[in-house]
């Protein structure tokens, strides 16, 4: 069990600008560089490393040898101000890796109550919705947007400007180089639409009557002979107006990337 009432130890290196929320615990060998903001109740555990220009949320765990808030590893980032910011009550395990963002947004954003396992790299410019796991070693590219209760399998590379949908499920190990959308088990390589989340949206409520639209929304998409235009058509004039189908019909329209 952690125990944040833990002292702030003498080993640890604190910038005077840094502003730490009440009873936030810092462990032995960290750096919390200027212009930091941690939320209270916050642990940062040993040999953490805490950049320029981070803000922490409150009741956050960060674990060893993680690094947070570091420039981006983009050549067109030129020393602009821009920020890495993590909600409250997410849990960043050991030695993830989290970029800020550059100029093309000011900022990289993890929402609340996130999960990133040990290894996940987080570059510039992204952002990661509420309730979602990224487990051991995902990595993502620039400017990826991940939406809300997604769960991406361990070792799992996103192309940079990828976007994956609320509620979605990406097995481990497959590369996201496309857009996954909304609701959706995503598997095999290439990655492909493999059915709904069915055990993830059960787990949130969703009732089967909805479940049920949802798949069929999907099989005008992915397991029909029409195309995308003449899918989304036959949808509208099906469907009645709910926000869950109008999140799959905007998913697509802002898609940059194309579907898997």
């Amino acid at each position: 069990m952690i125990n944040i009432s833990n002292p702030i130890s003498p080993t640890a290196i604190i910038h005077p600008s840094a502003q730490l929320g009440e009873n936030v615990s810092i462990g032995p060998y960290t750096i919390i560089e200027s212009d930091v903001q941690i939320g209270c109740n916050s642990w940062i555990d040993a040999h953490v490393h805490i950049k320029p220009y981070s803000n922490i949320g409150n009741n956050c765990k960060i674990f060893h040898g993680a690094v947070i808030g570091e420039i981006p590893q983009d050549l067109k980032f030129s020393g602009e101000q821009s920020q890495l910011i993590i909600g409250s009550n997410t849990t960043i395990r050991e030695y993830c890796t989290l970029n800020r963002g550059t100029s093309a947004s000011g900022k990289t954003i993890i929402g609340d109550q996130c999960l990133l396992m040990a290894y996940v790299h987080v570059a510039h410019d992204c952002i990661i919705g509420n309730h979602s796991i990224l487990a051991n070693a995902v990595q993502v590219g620039g400017h990826v947007e991940i939406g809300h209760h997604v769960i991406i399998g361990g070792m799992t590379p996103i192309h940079q400007f990828c976007k994956v949908g609320d509620f979605s499920f990406i097995g481990g190990g497959f590369r996201i180089v496309q857009d996954v959308p909304p609701y959706i088990l995503a598997m095999d390589e290439p990655l492909k639409y493999s059915g709904l989340n069915v055990v993830g949206l059960r787990r949130q409520k969703f009732s089967k009557d909805l479940r049920d639209n949802i798949k069929q929304v999907y099989q005008f998409i992915f397991q029909s002979s029409l195309n995308r235009n003449q899918a989304i058509k036959q949808i509208k004039a099906q469907f009645e107006s709910i926000p869950e189908i109008d999140n799959i019909l905007k998913f697509i329209e802002k898609s940059d990337r194309g579907l898997i």
